[in-house]
């Protein structure tokens, strides 16, 4: 009896040993992989406090530069027309420019934008041609448009430009060089007169031809990169004044240079030592 007592004693006894090992075995298993699952998470959690860290600093710069600019006196800027910023440097220019414009046409300015154009429809004028008759700058916000007389660029019922045209082309290259972000449209024109010739069948013929003399003359020899110029041809169809006299078909024959410059050159075409 007593041995059998101490058997089934010592069988309990293996079968509890037995299961504790298989216990400790997977608790040793279970901890292995715990520890491995946070060490990976450690890892991760560095990883992302040094984005954390750098995503920091560059609002903190950010933060630093806004700050920065509120600092700058909001009276040494004046808004044109709720869309552009002029400074009062540029003002200065600007007014010392009206004094040579013509009372006339100052006296039409009714707004800070009308005036800002004709100051740099006088310097851009002066930047091309001395001839104010035959040279004519337009400006309706930032479009630019220069209307140059047929006189200077062409001989009578021809579309090859001559020579005299080169200085006008130049300093016109010498604009349109000067940012890149311009784009230039050269629009020809005709009087009402109609054309039928061996090399014109009309003036929609011709107005075009001239258009695509003056834009190859400025590739070609002033280096204005064709990519940002197109030819265009208008005929007669949008005359300057009616076609009733020698005089104004004169003003209607004419090449139009259309030239859409960025705001910072916009505001640049003030300054005539620039030019």
């Amino acid at each position: 009896m007593k041995k059998s007592i101490i058997v089934g004693t010592l069988s309990i006894a293996l079968m509890a040993s037995c299961v504790s090992k298989k216990k400790y075995t997977a608790l040793e298993t279970n901890l292995s992989e715990t520890q491995s699952a946070l060490t990976k998470t450690q890892v991760e959690k560095e990883e992302l406090e040094a984005k954390m860290a750098k995503i920091e600093a560059r609002v903190t710069e950010y933060n630093q530069k806004i700050s920065s600019l509120k600092e700058v006196n909001d009276s040494q800027y004046t808004t044109v027309d709720d869309v552009a910023v002029m400074s009062n440097n540029t003002k200065k220019k600007m007014r010392a420019t009206l004094k040579n414009v013509d009372p006339a046409k100052l006296a039409e300015a009714k707004t800070l934008q009308d005036s800002m154009n004709l100051a740099i429809s006088y310097n851009l004028k002066k930047s091309i041609s001395d001839d104010e008759e035959d040279v004519d700058v337009n400006i309706d916000k930032t479009v630019v448009m220069i209307n140059i007389s047929d006189k200077l660029l062409f001989n009578s019922g021809s579309y090859r430009v001559s020579s005299k045209a080169n200085k006008i082309l130049s300093k016109l290259a010498d604009v349109i060089n000067s940012e890149p972000a311009m784009e230039v449209m050269v629009e020809g024109h005709t009087d009402s007169r109609s054309i039928n010739t061996a090399m014109f069948r009309n003036n929609w013929d011709l107005s075009v031809k001239r258009a695509t003399s003056v834009v190859d003359i400025l590739q070609s020899k002033y280096n204005v990169d064709p990519a940002k110029m197109i030819a265009a041809g208008r005929s007669s169809y949008l005359p300057l004044v009616e076609n009733d006299s020698r005089e104004n078909m004169a003003k209607n024959r004419r090449t139009k240079i259309v030239i859409l410059p960025n705001l910072d050159k916009f505001f640049a075409l003030l300054d005539a030592e620039t030019l």
